[in-house]
């Protein structure tokens, strides 16, 4: 009778076990260094730019760490340089789960959130910190809302730098100098004030722009200093104008769906992990774009640096990018127009 009693006890205390595994989905929670628990979670994210690129070092740095914060339980699994996604593919590949999170730039979120091409505008941002102060206040909180109700929860904000003008033709220092050019665009606005100048815009891919330079099929292009040091634009054009006319931003999002799925505690602990990292690639961006300047103006390019005072003249030649924006994006961008002109 006691041996029954004995195999009895031991038999419930098997089954209350079982029972507990059963209630933690069979998985026992992994433990941080903190002791905290984190459900376990797969995220694939996918990103095109180069590996080098201080952007693509935040991102996998921010993985990285999220991974270690959460013991392992939840896996960032990165997919670089356009590996899983073409920048044409990303958008549509979060916005209905393909992946759970990927990185693009603002312009080629602007096609389906145009409050998004807030970034392409001319002289909307002046410098680095004003632009972190934007982001971090109530410019940010309004993107953010336009991007979850397209479905896309934005984790943070990647700041790649300031877009300039590189050419093969003469000195841009005004803006009648672009009278007659052909340039390569990287987007709509940007496009506007493109014509605005009196130029034509020629839409290409990033990959395309040195043939296209080397041939002569066109003049000249706009990047951040940092794609034209690695794409090697000085080799193929020979006059930079540094004229800080947009703040280009790459935006890391997620799957809105996916995100609301996941525990509150997993949230905050990707949240703070990506405030940490966005706020270093904003300290990077202007290191990177110093350095890459000089560098390329060490390799033989013909510098020409818009002084502060002349800003005000290329932003009223401008004008008519601002009004294709404001037509563009509504409300919302009247809004947010208004906030940046303040």
């Amino acid at each position: 009778m006691k041996k029954m009693k004995a195999v009895s006890a031991i038999l419930l205390s098997v089954l209350l076990l079982l029972g507990a595994c059963s209630s933690n989905g069979g998985e026992t929670p992994n433990k941080n260094t903190n002791g905290g628990e984190y459900e376990k979670t797969n995220i694939r994210l996918a990103y095109n730019l180069p590996a080098d690129h201080h952007v693509a070092i935040g991102i996998e740095e921010f993985a990285k760490k999220v991974i270690e914060k959460s013991g392992g339980a939840i896996n960032v699994q990165v997919y670089p340089s356009g590996q899983l996604l073409s920048d044409k593919e990303m958008n549509q590949s979060i916005l209905t789960g393909g992946v759970e999170m990927g990185v693009n730039s603002s312009t080629l979120w602007a096609s389906t959130v145009p409050a998004m091409g807030i970034f392409d505008v001319p002289y909307v941002f002046n410098d680095y910190e004003g632009a972190g102060e934007a982001l971090n206040g109530e410019l940010g909180d309004k993107l953010r809302a336009a991007m979850e109700e397209k479905g896309a929860k934005v984790i943070m904000f990647g700041d790649y730098g300031f877009a300039q003008f590189a050419n093969n033709k003469r000195p841009l220092e005004s803006p009648e100098d672009f009278k007659g050019l052909k340039i390569r665009s990287i987007g709509d606005i940007p496009s506007v004030m493109i014509e605005a100048y009196g130029a034509s815009p020629v839409f290409m891919g990033g990959g395309e722009v040195y043939m296209a330079l080397q041939r002569k099929t066109v003049d000249g292009a706009t990047s951040g200093t940092t794609a034209m040091l690695q794409r090697k634009y000085d080799e193929v054009t020979k006059y930079l104008t540094i004229n800080n006319y947009a703040y280009l931003e790459f935006i890391l999002a997620a799957n809105k769906k996916f995100w609301d799925g996941l525990p509150e505690k997993s949230q905050n602990l990707i949240m703070e992990t990506a405030k940490e990292t966005e706020e270093w690639i904003r300290a990077q961006a202007k290191t990177e774009d110093e350095r890459t300047a000089k560098e390329l103006e060490e390799k033989g390019m013909e510098v020409y640096r818009v002084p502060t005072e002349d800003y005000p003249i290329w932003k009223e030649a401008a004008k008519p990018a601002w009004d294709a924006f404001e037509k563009n994006a509504g409300k919302l961008g009247t809004e947010l127009l208004e906030l940046v002109d303040k």
